[in-house]
């Protein structure tokens, strides 16, 4: 190709001389528009929104007050609970009625613990009425109360040592020392020893009528069985039906299942033969067994 030949590309008439003169010209304007003209636009902002989105805020303005106001609660006992504070503390139907059914026995909790114990509300609620429980004074300072009475001064902290008496060789007198026994029980306890030959356990005690568990427990603090008492045994194969009956554990009905047992198949050997016997009080075995004579 001759150089004629790419001129020729380049010959324009004049009209599109001047059409690409006015593009070029374009071009350097649009440019200059560019970098030099703000060109920026504003957001167009419709009132409606605005309002809108205003009175969304008062909404959620109003929630955050009605949620302080519905949290904000007072000190209470929890036993006087109603159904509807209950509710409204989150507790379930089935909670409240728990704790009712409790206060009908004319009972009271006493502590937080004590009330999770009855209702059995979760740990997330009780963390959170916890802290609002007021109970009576005087349950508050029970723990006090009980440390005021172990004597919180050294001088007196330091009990008198008591010295256990046998049982066996306690007097009346003796036996009345113990809060909660009077002269007729005193008396009582003693004829029932007399009537067995002497007591072989404390665990005798449960069978003298009148004795409550309390007083019980004290004449444990007070009294022991230091050693057998030396008294005569029953000669379990030989004794007749009215020695078996008038022995205070057999009576009339059992001591004749003794004699008939015997009767039948020979010789008791030992408490484990009479336990077989229809009516043996089982669970004083080993208490009975110190008063018979086996061989």
């Amino acid at each position: 190709m001759d150089f004629k030949t790419v001129r020729t590309f380049f010959n324009f008439t004049r009209e599109q001389r001047t059409g690409v003169f006015a593009l070029f010209v374009i071009i350097i304007l649009l440019q200059m528009i560019y970098f030099f003209a703000d060109v920026s636009f504003e957001t167009k902002e419709y009132p409606d929104k605005q309002k809108w989105l205003s009175l969304q805020s008062k909404v959620d303005s109003m929630k955050v007050d009605n949620n302080r106001k519905l949290t904000k609660m007072y000190l209470f006992n929890p036993n006087f609970i109603t159904d509807y504070r209950g509710y409204k503390l989150g507790m379930s139907v089935k909670e409240i009625d728990r704790l009712l059914a409790f206060r009908k026995q004319d009972k009271y909790v006493n502590s937080p613990k004590e009330f999770q114990n009855i209702t059995k509300i979760s740990d997330s609620l009780l963390n959170v009425m916890a802290p609002f429980f007021k109970f009576p004074d005087w349950v508050n300072n029970k723990k006090e109360f009980k440390e005021f009475k172990k004597y919180p001064n050294q001088a007196f902290a330091k009990k008198e040592k008591i010295v256990l008496i046998d049982i066996n060789q306690a007097s009346k007198d003796d036996l009345i020392k113990i809060y909660g026994i009077g002269e007729a029980i005193s008396l009582r306890i003693l004829k029932q020893k007399e009537s067995l030959g002497g007591f072989v356990s404390m665990e005798q005690m449960k069978d003298v009528w009148g004795l409550s568990p309390e007083v019980i427990e004290n004449l444990n603090t007070h009294f022991k069985v230091s050693v057998l008492p030396n008294f005569k045994k029953i000669d379990i194969n030989n004794a007749s039906l009215k020695e078996l009956s008038q022995f205070y554990y057999f009576r009339y009905a059992l001591a004749k299942e003794i004699v008939t047992y015997r009767s039948m198949r020979g010789n008791i050997n030992n408490i484990e033969d009479l336990t077989k016997i229809k009516g043996f009080p089982v669970d004083k075995a080993k208490i009975i067994g110190l008063y018979l004579d086996f061989n």
